[in-house]
């Protein structure tokens, strides 16, 4: 890390304050050029919150400009392209069949090829050795998903890739890759790296891996309100982009007290979402949607797109679903009459509130019992989980916790066996495997969680509803 952050000064990434204006700050650093970081941004670890990322080194206050990189440290293709016409000729003669993300992934792959011939050797060697993104899961840890559309977002994610690599395979034997760079197992590492790391740039669909700007862990957007003489200033600089200055400007989303974690927000995601582009997931997303399975009546209307009829995470149906059931219930006859009430989110009557609330129990309870373990299950196994990752005798606790069984087909599944010789400790490659089951029994845990407090959000509207009834 060090010598990254001496490697990013002398490129000239910097976190001064701006002697200027904010919007194109002076490369310059005022003080060690033995690091580009140290007067707004300090590197730290939040075990709990992300792992590795940038603590602030003083108060920060909202849209203040925290880390500038200028474009000569940005790695785009244009810029490898650049610098290698080898490269450049290879990529020309195949860019009609080949995406701009399958056009970075094989410039990245190029500059990995070079090693320390790569002017990009010192931010490279210290990427991620693996990713934790859904296609790069197995099949065990896929089915430990459980939910259907969760294991073919799953699916679907891996065959993309496996299919852009081969496409892009012929190009980059052109390039004499060696072979190992030519595996799909490379490829999967260059196409994570490239969806969890770039930032967005105007002149490349890909985006461009951001050095140092790549280690903000993320905040997941809310609505948060500001003080009105900021708001103008709050939405041209918050987070950040590539500015006039030629330089990528990251900016303080909030305001942060010495030593908290600074957070950079880069999208609306679901935890589906997350684990599919970034490879982790947040016990609380303000975000996330839980899906399912409609009628397909209710589906059909074109009123509401099928993405907006979910469930929030406190259990309540969103409005959506709720406007959507309301009128599924409401007879045919009926349904034009009362359309206007049903799309201003008014209640139709006690009897249709309470026959769509039912109704939601039924199908939170049904999807519920459909999956192969409990709510009580997932926890209990994720305590497990998190023990056996940091344990030097795995056989005692894997007999002390009762997970005998799952923890058998996952050893069964890797084909391996502990050894009575080493004290039960899991080696690298499992330990990231057992990382990534980690995920899955998170996720299936947070799905179930809502559906639960789906089924209890109901129960006691109905039971209001029901004392009203017999108050009438």
């Amino acid at each position: 890390m060090e010598a990254l952050l001496r490697w990013a000064a002398e490129l000239g990434v910097s976190d001064s304050p701006p002697p200027t204006l904010p919007s194109c700050p002076s490369s310059a650093s005022s003080s060690s050029p033995s690091s580009c970081i140290g007067r707004s941004l300090v590197v730290a670890d939040f075990p709990d919150a992300g792992g590795r990322g940038l603590a602030a080194a003083r108060d920060l206050r909202r849209g203040e400009l925290v880390l500038r990189v200028p474009r000569a440290a940005l790695l785009t293709s244009d810029r490898v392209m650049a610098d290698d016409p080898r490269v450049a000729a290879c990529v020309s003669a195949h860019r009609p069949r080949l995406s701009s993300v399958q056009i970075l992934i094989v410039c990245l792959l190029a500059e990995v090829g070079k090693g320390r011939n790569s002017m990009w050797y010192t931010y490279l060697s210290q990427l991620p050795s693996y990713y934790t993104i859904l296609a790069a899961f197995n099949d065990f840890e896929v089915e430990a998903l459980q939910v259907d559309d969760a294991i073919w977002v799953a699916q679907k994610a891996n065959s993309a890739i496996k299919s852009d690599w081969e496409d892009a395979t012929p190009l980059m034997k052109e390039l004499e890759f060696k072979p190992k760079l030519l595996m799909f197992k490379s490829w999967l590492w260059a196409f994570a790296t490239v969806s969890s790391r770039t930032l967005h740039i105007a002149w490349d669909e890909a985006g461009c891996l951001c050095p140092v700007g790549d280690l903000f862990n993320y905040a997941a957007p809310d609505d948060t309100s500001f003080e009105e003489e900021n708001i103008a200033e709050v939405e041209r600089l918050t987070d950040g982009g590539y500015e006039d200055c030629n330089g990528y400007c990251l900016y303080a989303r909030t305001n942060y007290k010495k030593g908290e974690q600074v957070l950079l927000g880069y999208g609306t995601y679901t935890n589906l979402e997350l684990l599919e582009h970034y490879g982790f997931l947040l016990s609380e997303n303000p975000n996330e949607k839980t899906f399912i399975q409609l009628d397909v009546d209710i589906c059909s209307t074109r009123a509401w797109p099928k993405d907006s009829l979910y469930i929030h995470p406190n259990g309540h149906p969103s409005f959506a679903l709720l406007c959507g059931l309301r009128l599924w219930a409401t007879p045919a006859n009926h349904k034009k009459a009362v359309s206007h009430q049903i799309y201003s989110g008014s209640m139709l009557s006690t009897e249709n509130e309470m026959e769509i609330m039912k109704w939601l129990i039924n199908k939170c309870e049904g999807a519920l019992q459909q999956l192969p373990t409990t709510v009580e299950f997932d926890e209990s196994l994720l305590i497990f989980l998190c023990k056996i990752q940091s344990s030097t005798n795995c056989r005692t606790d894997v007999k002390q916790s009762g997970f005998e069984q799952e923890f058998a087909a996952f050893l069964r599944f890797h084909r391996f066996e502990l050894d009575c010789s080493d004290n039960g400790q899991l080696p690298a490659r499992l330990l990231r495997s057992l990382e990534r089951w980690k995920l899955a029994v998170q996720w299936r845990f947070n799905y179930k969680k809502t559906l639960k407090k789906c089924v209890s959000y109901c129960e006691s509207l109905v039971h209001e509803l029901a004392l009203h009834l017999n108050q009438q």
